[in-house]
């Protein structure tokens, strides 16, 4: 919920920051990689029209954006907004929608947000007030066109399923909820998810699940971390400049804050741990910023560096990332994938949609990208769990459907021919559990990349922009207004 449009200018630094946090974006990809011609969502979506694409793509309201613009930024923290204000934010709506926005994303995750913003405080939508959301759904209600992305999860499940119900009925448009993630052994969870699913559906209600079928591995630094915002001592800790880290790693009583509430996670920061391979003491130490004093920690969990020094596993971590310039790395060794759960959310429900991407975030933790190789190779090849014509309608079909592309997500003749050619038994993701390091961001910036390995050709459009693993330099993307790229022809005639 949260983006780069519409944004006044002296609102621009302000955005970048968000994202350098939360998205873990480098500061100068951003500012050297964003052309800023633009302030309002027209003009953002005529300058994403021009931009060369090697893919396909529609872009949401960023609600956060959204809300600043109108209110500011310390008052669309601070209160609800007034009925003006209301009328202002469906307005813009309106225009974006105009000018071919698919609908709304928002993130609303409470006060100890999971993925706080910059300065640590919740991101604007996290606290956002029933009503203020609502009005938007209005808007697509009106139209009768587009669709809601929404991530809820405040810590009160009841609650947030009711809003989400709430929030269906009122738009009477697709809500794509994000996320539904299984257990290693414990199915109750996404059994309850899909149960809910279907009940909504049952009232006529077009609610879609956003499952969490990857199995990519997480590695971080404390540089850069902050997946353990719901912990108001850890949020604290890793938030601020490089500087003001080092002397927070080093303050006592901050120190046993984090440990009293990482010993006490409530169940956000529990899911959150499983996620990224599970509790803190089973963290490895996979780089040591190349300190020869250092290596010997090497390939150890902090739980088994703790037992060997005395010390608590977090004073583990804190000290070796201090001794390491905030360079230590850690590895989760195992995200708890079970495929019978994985394979019951796409077997058994007509509303799940495999994932997450998560739009290439977190550039410096994981790839996201390689849930799609990885659905294929693990669930239908290895497996057996998936049928492949059931993966591909997952992959593809179903998700066209959610998103109300026109004439995409399935072959057939006269549609549009984004085509994938590969060979099953050859699919692989390079770069190992969490991928290797690429310097090719703008600004000289690194990310986590995995190669795709398999794939023969990738076709957009009916243009090659892949063969045989390599890069053909085609850019017959399009940004597909409303779900369809004659929107942008239209508006060019």
């Amino acid at each position: 919920g949260f983006g780069f449009a519409p944004v006044k200018p002296e609102s621009r630094e302000r955005s970048v920051l968000t994202m350098v946090r939360t998205e873990a974006i480098p500061y100068d990809t951003i500012k050297e990689g964003m052309t800023w011609d633009w302030e309002t969502i027209p003009e953002y979506i005529e300058s994403l029209e021009r931009t060369p694409k090697g893919v396909n793509c529609i872009q949401y309201m960023p609600t956060a954006s959204l809300m600043i613009y109108v209110m500011g930024l310390e008052a669309a923290k601070t209160r609800a907004a007034t009925k003006a204000e209301q009328q202002e934010m469906k307005r813009l709506l309106h225009e974006g929608m105009d000018a071919g926005l698919c609908g709304f994303s928002i993130q609303r995750l409470g006060v100890n947000s999971t993925q706080a913003d910059f300065d640590g405080t919740p991101m604007v939508t996290d606290t956002m007030c029933d009503e203020d959301i609502l009005c938007l759904a209005e808007v697509l209600c009106e139209r009768n066109e587009g669709f809601i992305q929404i991530t809820q999860s405040t810590g009160d499940m009841k609650a947030d399923l009711a809003f989400l119900e709430k929030l269906a009925d009122t738009a009477r448009r697709p809500i794509l909820h994000n996320a539904i993630v299984p257990t290693r052994n414990n199915p109750l969870p996404h059994r309850r998810s899909m149960a809910w699913l279907d009940r909504m559906r049952e009232k006529g209600l077009p609610i879609y699940g956003q499952c969490g079928t990857g199995r990519t591995g997480f590695a971080f630094t404390l540089e850069h971390w902050n997946l353990y915002d719901a912990s108001p001592a850890w949020r604290e800790l890793t938030t601020g400049t490089k500087e003001e880290k080092f002397e927070k790693m080093r303050d006592p009583e901050l120190r046993q804050r984090v440990i009293a509430e990482t010993e006490e996670a409530d169940k956000r920061l529990q899911v959150i741990q499983a996620g990224v391979g599970g509790a803190i003491p089973k963290l490895v130490v996979t780089g040591v910023n190349k300190q020869p004093e250092l290596e010997h920690y090497q390939g150890k969990s902090l739980g088994q560096i703790a037992e060997e020094d005395n010390k608590h596993p977090i004073e583990v971590m804190l000290d070796l990332s201090l001794e390491a310039d905030l360079n230590a790395e850690f590895t989760g060794p195992d995200r708890g994938s079970n495929a019978n759960f994985m394979a019951e959310m796409m077997n058994d429900s007509d509303y799940t949609i495999p994932g997450i991407s998560d739009g290439g975030a977190h550039t410096k933790f994981f790839v996201g990208g390689a849930y799609t190789t990885d659905f294929l190779r693990w669930l239908v090849r290895d497996e057996g769990k998936v049928t492949l014509e059931e993966a591909h309608y997952r992959l593809a079909a179903l998700p066209a459907k959610a998103a109300g592309f026109k004439d995409r997500g399935t072959l057939k003749e006269g549609a549009w021919a984004d085509i994938v050619v590969y060979d099953l038994d050859k699919l692989d993701s390079g770069g190992g559990w969490v991928g290797d390091i690429a310097y090719d961001l703008p600004g000289g910036e690194w990310r986590r990349v995995q190669q795709a390995i398999g794939y023969r050709a990738i076709m957009v459009n009916g243009e090659i922009t892949f063969e045989n693993g390599e890069c053909t330099g085609a850019t017959p993307g399009k940004l597909l207004r409303k779900g369809s790229a004659e929107q942008a022809e239209v508006r060019a005639a």
